[in-house]
């Protein structure tokens, strides 16, 4: 084989090992470009979905703050009323204490 042509045959097999290396480059890029879209999106997918368990946990802990007032003011409620029955009760044995007191108040200082 002549010279020129092996030199010409060394050239074309450099120049397809170029082509292949850029190829395989051009790929790799493509592959990552993708990779990091990927990765973006389910970056997004995941703060997104955190976003709404967030809300999710505020809402159902707004609810359990809201059940539990409501349940402490009717408790409060119903207390006052027992205390306001008691007091109702014992209203006449007030009176008659206090006026009992002030009777003998007035007595001993006749």
């Amino acid at each position: 084989m002549p010279r020129p042509e092996v030199l010409e045959r060394i050239q074309e097999a450099e120049q397809d090992a170029d082509d292949i290396v850029a190829d395989a480059e051009q790929a790799r890029e493509e592959r990552l470009a993708e990779a990091r879209q990927r990765a973006d999106e389910i970056r997004q997918e995941a703060e997104e979905r955190a976003t709404e368990l967030k809300e999710e946990h505020l809402a159902e802990a707004r609810e359990e703050v809201e059940t539990e007032r409501e349940q402490i003011i009717e408790e409060g409620e119903a207390e006052r009323e027992r205390l306001r029955e008691t007091a109702a009760e014992h209203e006449s044995e007030a009176v008659e204490y206090a006026l009992t007191q002030f009777e003998e108040a007035v007595h001993a200082q006749t």
